[in-house]
């Protein structure tokens, strides 16, 4: 049998019960609540900036190498008046070889050298007159013939830059008139100098050796302004003009030409 104070206080102790589970539910909900809203707010933090990432570059490519070989004129601007061939001069009676080429230019005007090289020789000689040899690479020379002389400091062993001034226009030697008489050889085999002035090549293989060094059967009457003095001194001792066998005319600028039959060998 159930006493009658226990059967009293039974309905408060179910009240007291129950608001301690409230007490303590409404505890766990704050502290969830809590718990929640500190993981919401970690997650929800802005991230560290990302990073840049540079654009790629893409290296430069390297400039193409330069040419093995370039030449200039070494009168730039003058004509060539008289080219690489056989050539019959006026006094002679067959051709010869013209083993370079002949540029007109007024005496004093600055000779260039054509490539980078290193001075072979400085002379004069009986047909060239006072004349400059340069070397270049390949085996490849120049030479710069008639001078008035050789620039200063030009001498054998010097080295040249292209371009600069190796000697300067005269009219020495076995010339008929001021003039640069220019040549290019590969070793001892003259070639045509017009084939390389003005041009560069990339390479060795590309000079272009063997057609420069072509020689055409036809043979060029020459044109001089007079003749040299060692032939007419030889054609009076044998009682003979400079002019006997040989038709002289003059052109427009005072040049002297003689009019030859072209011969054809």
């Amino acid at each position: 049998m159930i006493s009658k104070s226990l059967a009293v206080q039974s309905p408060h102790l179910r009240v007291a019960f129950f608001t301690m589970l409230g007490v303590a539910a409404m505890a766990g909900a704050l502290n969830g609540a809590m718990a929640l809203g500190s993981w919401v707010a970690q997650t929800t933090a802005p991230a560290a900036p990302a990073p840049v990432v540079q654009p790629k570059v893409e290296a430069p490519e390297p400039p193409p190498p330069p040419p093995a070989y370039q030449f200039d004129a070494p009168l730039p601007g003058r004509v060539v008046n008289s080219p690489f061939g056989l050539r019959q001069m006026p006094w002679e009676e067959n051709g010869r070889l013209h083993e370079g080429v002949d540029i007109a230019a007024p005496g004093g005007a600055a000779v260039k050298v054509a490539a980078d090289g290193v001075v072979k020789a400085v002379g004069v000689s009986g047909s060239y007159g006072r004349y400059v040899e340069v070397m270049h690479k390949g085996g490849l020379t120049t030479t710069y013939a008639h001078l008035k002389g050789p620039a200063a400091g030009v001498k054998r062993g010097a080295y040249l830059k292209r371009g600069s001034t190796v000697a300067y226009v005269g009219n020495s030697g076995r010339s008929t008139g001021s003039h640069l008489h220019f040549e290019l050889r590969k070793g001892d085999k003259p070639l045509n100098p017009t084939l390389f002035l003005g041009r560069t090549f990339a390479e060795a293989d590309d000079l272009p050796l063997k057609a420069a060094g072509r020689v055409s059967r036809k043979v060029r009457v020459a044109t001089v302004s007079r003749w040299p003095d060692s032939v007419v001194k030889a054609r009076a001792a044998k009682g003979l003009s400079s002019g006997d066998g040989v038709t002289i005319t003059r052109t427009k600028t005072g040049r002297v030409r003689a009019q030859i039959p072209v011969v054809v060998g």
